[in-house]
């Protein structure tokens, strides 16, 4: 551990100091002949741009909506996140830290989730269940608001390395050998590489592997889940105040219902997840609208605790459909000058929580390879991109087929371990310490030492 604080000490020496907008008088001054277009605003191309713009190295973020934002409600991030965001930048980490809610009870700050079965009913007489088992990590069950968390980071870099409404259409190569990318607004604009932070339908994926490759598209992974919020005081009468205030997961066949704290506890946020073998009725929209009865319906043979919860969410609801790069990973990361990052590159289910989390160690490490000192001209970007594809690449796509493993181990519909708690235990705890006990630090020095070799060998 002292190792790896060492190299996160050593990789943050050389940032500007964090919590003042940054200016051209702050920021480092570019030491690169180059410039690069991170496509995408979400949470992987933020902190991207925040890593680059503040290591020195030219950009301009290119982002289809009108500002920066992110869909979706709340996300959790387990240490290799955390770590991920201490090496990007240190006012990546200081966002997090102001908007993060943990687990309410000071006993459960180490607890990720409770696990409970979801057909079982309270004991009479009193309100809460039996907890089955309990899996811990580090840093617990801790959360945020995506929409948030990006408002946080927004400050990090300047308004004006930033270009609103441009949605990606095509790239070409220019006589010059700078690469152009067209827009759907007819304009256009010229860079020496460019990184797709541009999600799970990313356009950059598609540019890279081939509009008809299979891996262009991400595929439906016949999950949805419906999500809603509800005041923390309903939540406490309707399940007590053990199961309402601390994360917990609900077990049960084909289906799942999870629960965390958010707004620094004052709202219990649910998600219901449920398996069908139905397809999903329109890939380009990824929700759909919904009411509390459908979901009611979906989760009848469920216990009391489980149907009080769904009876607190709003009448209205969404459905969120569960799609993921699981069927056909991309065979590739980068082709020439062109990359991509985050769900982009490995889009991912959420039942392990890391998705995002993962997009930032993507980040960390892309970062460090771009602002090593030995990449200076255009020439030298292919080699970093073959480098990043090359060291991360098979630990992006591992967490696509690892949370759609532990999404059915949450639903009794895991080969091998089926309703077995103790198999259950035993790979959710399996599969976290190979997400959570990643040393960032160490991976972002095997990766500047791969780029060295690549490069020193051409």
């Amino acid at each position: 551990m002292s190792n790896s604080i060492e190299r996160l000490s050593s990789i943050s020496r050389h940032l500007s100091t964090p919590g003042h907008p940054p200016t051209s008088t702050n920021m480092m001054k570019p030491r690169k002949n180059f410039e690069v277009a991170v496509v995408g605003g979400g949470i992987a191309g933020l902190t991207l741009a925040i890593a680059l713009y503040h290591r020195g190295v030219p950009i301009t973020i290119y982002e289809q909506a009108p500002q920066f934002g992110e869909i979706g409600a709340g996300v959790s991030f387990s240490p290799n996140a955390v770590q991920a965001m201490k090496v990007c930048h240190e006012g990546v980490y200081r966002a997090y830290e102001k908007i993060r809610t943990s687990n309410t009870w000071p006993s459960k700050q180490k607890v990720w989730f409770d696990y409970l079965n979801g057909l079982a009913n309270p004991p009479e007489g009193r309100k809460g269940q039996d907890i089955a088992f309990t899996i811990k990590t580090k840093n617990g069950q801790s959360g945020v608001h995506r929409a948030r968390y990006l408002d946080e980071m927004v400050h990090l870099v300047p308004k004006d390395i930033a270009r609103f409404g441009k949605r990606l259409k095509a790239v070409e190569q220019n006589s010059n050998g700078r690469l152009v990318m067209e827009f759907e607004d007819e304009t256009s604009a010229e860079t020496d590489a460019i990184i797709g932070c541009d999600g799970i339908k990313s356009t950059v994926r598609q540019i890279i592997v081939g509009r008809d490759h299979p891996s262009a598209r991400p595929v439906y992974t016949h999950k949805y889940a419906y999500r809603g919020l509800a005041p923390m005081d309903k939540a406490i009468e309707a399940i007590g105040e053990e199961l309402a205030q601390n994360s917990c997961m609900h077990m049960g066949p084909d289906g799942h219902v999870l629960t965390f704290p958010v707004d620094h506890g004052r709202t219990l946020n649910i998600v219901a997840f449920r398996t069908t073998p139905e397809e999903w009725p329109d890939f380009n929209k990824l929700t759909r609208p919904a009411k509390r009865e459908d979901a009611l319906r979906d989760f009848a043979e469920y216990g009391t605790n489980v149907i009080s919860l769904l009876k607190l969410t709003k009448p209205d609801l969404d459905v969120w459909a569960i799609f993921d790069l699981g069927e056909h990973p991309v065979p590739t990361m980068y082709k020439g000058r062109i990359c991509i990052t985050g769900d982009a590159a490995h889009a991912t289910s959420p039942h392990h929580g890391a998705g995002a989390g993962f997009c930032i160690e993507d980040s960390a490490v892309l970062a460090e390879l771009l602002a090593d000192e030995i990449v200076r001209e255009p020439q030298d970007l292919e080699a970093v991109f073959a480098t990043f594809d090359a060291e991360r690449k098979d630990r992006g796509q591992w967490l696509v087929q690892a949370s759609r493993h532990i999404g059915d181990c949450y639903e009794w519909r895991a080969k091998g371990v089926g309703r077995d708690f103790d198999k259950i235990e035993s790979e959710i705890n399996r599969q976290n310490a190979i997400i959570g006990d990643f040393d960032v630090p160490e991976a972002c020095e095997k990766a500047r030492a791969e780029l060295h070799r690549r490069l020193k060998s051409s």
